[in-house]
């Protein structure tokens, strides 16, 4: 295969030229990777009813999300050290999705400085042990003309992602957390252990609590995003401290290994929130009609990750924007929407 004609295919390109072990960074999840695995049985078990003779002949998946414009109901997930697949890394695909019109999500752990990154984007923070450190962040973001904080909160401590413990993954030199203060932490290689999850255990607070997300919303007037809400009384809470949105998400199974699959928790977290805040879908998001089936079970736009670093790496960010469109158009038109609104009234069903 020399070229990718569904966004899928990109993983395979991808893993042609990549190192075995950025490789595994990037596809693994955690423990026995049996969430990163129910992820896609989930959305492969969701199936919807197409309406027919609508006389529609074309189809605009144009949103709003998070008082954002977007042309499709997607933005770019929070992904770390973009440039282990790209020496322009997040730069590259944040203009990608500039060019797409969707937004991108600037991680905590960017390896380009997020004032750097072009585009309409969002800033993804973790919970640090040093709050003045969080503060700053949202400030830098502020300034930097961010639209909205999304805070990561399922990442107590880094689940135990098994290929990188066998690997002794390490960052190489000169590939860094650009928004953090220097460490070698994830630089220095261990047999049998992540010197990324090493930084991380130095690095993050495991005690993140409500509290501290209310002080949060006090201290910036940006909408926050809550991303790794799987319990829709954690989704209730945070409708309660004044987020915007939630974010459905299980982490890509890169968390806890036999925690529920998002499109398998998005339900019962829509029921729970009402019309009080926006929830969006993460994890397991690989194709235009994954992005239907979540909009028709009731999510306002998804998270992508995976599908598009892999084709960072083979430098067809442009080309994976491009189909994802076209895989999201073709399926509305095939259900017969002409809309989002119209594909939010599809029916729909799941595997047993």
């Amino acid at each position: 295969m020399t070229e990718a004609v569904c966004l899928a295919d990109y993983e395979g390109l991808a893993g042609e030229v990549l190192p075995g072990a950025v490789r595994d960074f990037v596809a693994g999840g955690s423990g026995a990777e049996l969430t990163l695995r129910g992820n896609r049985r989930a959305l492969d078990a969701v199936w919807v009813v197409p309406r027919v003779m609508a006389g529609v002949e074309a189809a605009d998946p144009a949103c709003r999300m998070v008082r954002t414009a977007s042309a499709m109901p997607v933005a770019v997930a929070p992904m770390a050290y973009q440039r282990l697949v790209h020496p322009d890394g997040e730069l590259r695909l944040a203009q990608a999705a500039a060019t797409a019109g969707v937004p991108y999500v600037i991680s905590t752990l960017s390896s380009y400085p997020l004032e750097k990154i072009p585009g309409e984007c969002w800033f993804q923070v973790y919970w640090l042990r040093d709050r003045g450190v969080i503060q700053s962040l949202v400030e830098r973001a502020v300034d930097a003309g961010c639209s909205a904080v999304m805070v990561t909160v399922d990442v107590p401590v880094m689940g135990r992602r098994l290929r990188d413990v066998r690997n002794a993954f390490a960052l190489p030199d000169g590939i860094v957390a650009a928004n953090l203060e220097a460490t070698r932490e994830a630089h220095t290689a261990v047999p049998g252990l992540s010197a990324v999850a090493a930084h991380t255990a130095s690095a993050f607070s495991p005690a993140v609590s409500w509290a501290e997300l209310e002080w949060l919303r006090g201290t910036c007037d940006l909408p926050l995003i809550v991303k790794g809400i799987l319990d829709p009384r954690d989704a209730r809470r945070a409708a309660e401290i004044g987020a915007s949105a939630v974010v459905v998400s299980n982490h890509g199974g890169r968390q806890l290994d036999g925690a529920i699959a998002s499109i398998d928790a998005l339900p019962a977290v829509l029921d729970a929130v009402g019309n009080d805040l926006e929830v969006l879908l993460d994890s397991g998001i690989r194709s235009g009609t994954d992005v239907l089936k979540a909009i028709a079970v009731g999510a306002s736009g998804v998270l992508i990750g995976r599908p598009l670093l892999w084709a960072l790496a083979v430098d067809a960010c442009d080309e994976a924007f491009g189909l994802l469109r076209t895989e999201l158009t073709d399926a509305m038109l095939l259900a017969g929407c002409a809309d989002l609104a119209a594909v939010k009234e599809l029916t729909w069903r799941t595997d047993g």
